[in-house]
């Protein structure tokens, strides 16, 4: 049964542009230095998860947070490598960092397409990860370059812009604006309703998480960031699921 369903989406027209779009958007990514070759072929992969439970609106999410990440990364890129801020591949992304971006959104969408029942929630949560995901992203790049007072998430002590759990306030808020594109993007699929607040909310909580988890297991050497990035995207996830169960 399973796979009469796999043969159906495959032979589907919507499959087949699906395929072109990334296909394109891989090649496009390596030509321009954004993803090494194992990072496209991982976002690929994980598109078509995102495909399988979501269609075309998960992989626009999926799609908004690479541009706004991109963007963010790449904005004074060369402030940030000579003030030692920028990492190692010089804003060019690595398998493990898309699977930490992008893997809860993925591992939902192949959830939702196992179990169709649960097909009219992954839209919302596939958001909430992106909205986490590109909240982390875009207060972390912004944060750095236009931050004038840093702070530790757990003592609220100053503190120097850069290191983990250090947070400041024009990198949240420009942070809870990658959330509130990420939901506005949503609302073009799902329509306009109290959703788009519980996104930003996730994506805002999830940007807190990823601080905390930086400030604590990060630092002590317990998890690597990657694995911060991905817990930070569980945390927007599991916020849905329990509103959900409130709420039926």
């Amino acid at each position: 049964m399973q796979y009469s369903g796999l043969s159906c989406m495959m032979m589907h027209p919507d499959f087949r542009i699906f395929l072109l779009v990334i296909l394109s958007g891989m090649v496009a990514s390596v030509v321009f230095k954004k993803l090494t070759p194992p990072a496209a072929i991982t976002g690929g992969i994980l598109s078509c998860c995102i495909y399988a439970g979501a269609g075309f609106a998960g992989i626009t999410l999926m799609a908004a947070f690479f541009v706004l990440g991109v963007l963010a990364t790449s904005w004074k890129l060369d402030q940030k490598i000579s003030e030692g801020l920028a990492e190692a591949q010089k804003g060019k992304r690595t398998a493990a960092q898309v699977f930490a971006n992008a893997g809860m959104a993925a591992i939902t969408g192949l959830i939702t397409w196992i179990l169709p029942e649960l097909r009219p929630d992954a839209p919302l949560i596939i958001a909430a990860c992106f909205a986490s995901a590109t909240a982390d992203t875009i207060s972390s790049e912004l944060g750095n370059v236009y931050g004038k007072r840093f702070y530790h998430i757990l003592s609220l002590k100053k503190a120097t812009g850069g290191a983990n759990g250090v947070i400041s306030l024009e990198g949240t808020l420009a942070g809870c604006t990658g959330s509130c594109i990420i939901s506005v993007i949503y609302a073009f699929w799902q329509g306009w309703s109290i959703d788009l607040l519980f996104i930003v909310i996730a994506g805002t909580l999830g940007n807190f998480i990823d601080s905390i988890l930086g400030a604590t297991l990060e630092n002590t050497g317990y998890i690597s960031n990657n694995a911060v990035n991905f817990f930070n995207t569980c945390a927007a996830a599991v916020f849905i699921l329990i509103l959900n169960l409130m709420r039926s």
